[in-house]
């Protein structure tokens, strides 16, 4: 029988809405209500962030947009960093249109430098990881440790 601690929770708190974190335990409210806890959110980004940069398909316009909030960046910001229009990366973010390939590649390895991630890629597999893909990226953490959050594997 499994338990609620087994059941996943929706973190749709950071702007995504496949972001799952495992392991939690709820807690009950004043009206019986179960609800969840979150520890250490800078964590839980982090592992979030770390997510989007590693997965091989392009960057969802929502992921940019966490991306670029948790980085501390403007859309001017991170139009300059990929020589384009403030414009572009909010038609990016609206995903009225296709990141470009280039930039998406930029960006991740911005977030890797601002964020402090230790992701296991060369410059040359995240450059390969930037590609058009139909199917939804899941975004699933490990949240048995607040003190340690960590993508599962895909």
């Amino acid at each position: 029988m499994a338990t609620d601690v087994d059941k996943p929770y929706r973190y749709a708190e950071c702007g995504l809405e496949n972001v799952y974190v495992h392991g939690l335990s709820p807690l009950t409210d004043d009206e019986g209500e179960e609800v969840y806890g979150i520890q250490n959110v800078n964590g839980l980004h982090k592992a979030i962030a770390s997510s989007i940069v590693t997965y091989s398909a392009a960057m969802s316009g929502k992921q940019l947009r966490f991306l670029r909030t948790e980085m501390g960046f403007t859309q001017a910001e991170v139009g300059k960093m990929v020589h384009k229009e403030a414009l572009t990366v909010g038609r990016w973010e609206r995903e009225e249109c296709p990141i470009d390939t280039n930039a998406d590649t930029i960006i991740r390895l911005v977030a890797i430098e601002r964020l402090s991630l230790k992701p296991e890629l060369s410059v040359e597999d995240l450059a390969g990881l930037s590609v058009q893909k139909a199917a939804p990226h899941v975004i699933d953490i490990d949240g048995e440790d607040p003190k340690n959050y960590r993508p599962l594997a895909a």
